[in-house]
């Protein structure tokens, strides 16, 4: 009888032990979740066990009881991206992966390009967006990004773009006058401004005529402007070109309060041509010193 009652209690050892091995260590995770928010992750198991969270910015390790939720919080998984989850007992491991994507849009980084252009100039505005969420993670699904234009003379208008892969991207020709045009970039209630400034074109009906001068002969043109009626800006360069019995004489002169003004010694009878840039004036016959 005793020996019979033994082999029974032996037998359901046994038994038990081979149940606890045969319960497998198992997790289950979201297949995807976004960036910032917490949520629990289920295990099967009895006992504790070791658990591993890896990611873009989290390594974590941490003793948890088999059975019950994990429990990830916010600050665990405010990157976007693949994160890894390793569920330890013994030498039983599981292990599953998950996706972590962007929140919403909040927040916007802008590029305006470039600093200084000129006026009526086609295609010659660049102007970019990158949109993140309030964790700096780029914003991959499409978000409409306006685009507001404030120019100096004309009324203002925008444009709506929508993101593509967390970029908003246009590009627009400058307006006729010259001075500063305001670009603000808008999601929402986040907006980002940048300025940029619209300088003259090229000179347009450039003009030189004779100041009479005891020293030599002084030129001077008429107010530089574009063919928008811009002034062009001081410190452009014109050049006055002299063709005489002596040869060939250049001077360059810098525009200063909208005109330029160049003296020349001329001998005898002498021919002088202005530009500036790529514009020629007009020519002008003049007689200096023999």
């Amino acid at each position: 009888m005793m020996r019979t009652l033994s082999l029974r209690l032996v037998a359901f050892v046994a038994l038990g032990w081979a149940w606890t091995a045969s319960v497998a260590v198992t997790l289950h995770a979201p297949a995807t979740a976004p960036a910032g928010q917490g949520f629990t992750i289920q295990t099967e198991g009895l006992g504790d066990a070791l658990f591993y969270l890896l990611g873009p910015s989290t390594a974590s390790k941490r003793t948890v009881h088999l059975g019950n939720d994990i429990s990830i919080g916010s600050e665990m998984v405010s990157s976007a991206g693949r994160y890894e989850a390793i569920l330890c007992s013994g030498e039983d491991c599981a292990h599953t992966t998950f996706e972590i994507t962007a929140a919403e849009p909040a927040r916007l980084s802008f590029f305006l390009h470039p600093s200084r252009v000129p006026v009526s100039a086609p295609d010659a505005i660049d102007a970019t967006a990158f949109v993140f969420d309030r964790y700096y993670n780029p914003v991959l699904t499409p978000a409409k990004v306006e685009f507001q234009i404030v120019p100096r003379a004309t009324a203002t208008f925008s444009r709506i773009v929508p993101s593509e892969r967390g970029v908003a991207w246009m590009r627009m020709a400058s307006s006729g006058k010259e001075g500063p045009v305001r670009i603000t970039a808008k999601l929402g209630e986040v907006s980002v401004p940048r300025v940029i400034q619209q300088v003259a074109a090229e000179a347009c009906g450039l003009r030189v005529k004779e100041i009479p001068g005891k020293n030599g002969v002084t030129l001077e043109t008429d107010p530089v402007r574009d063919c928008g009626g811009n002034p062009l800006p001081d410190g452009t360069i014109v050049s006055f070109t002299n063709i005489d019995s002596a040869g060939k004489t250049t001077v360059d002169a810098p525009i200063k309060r909208g005109v330029a003004r160049a003296q020349l010694t001329v001998r005898g009878s002498g021919r002088v041509s202005v530009a500036c840039g790529v514009v020629l004036g007009n020519e002008l016959s003049i007689t200096g010193s023999m």
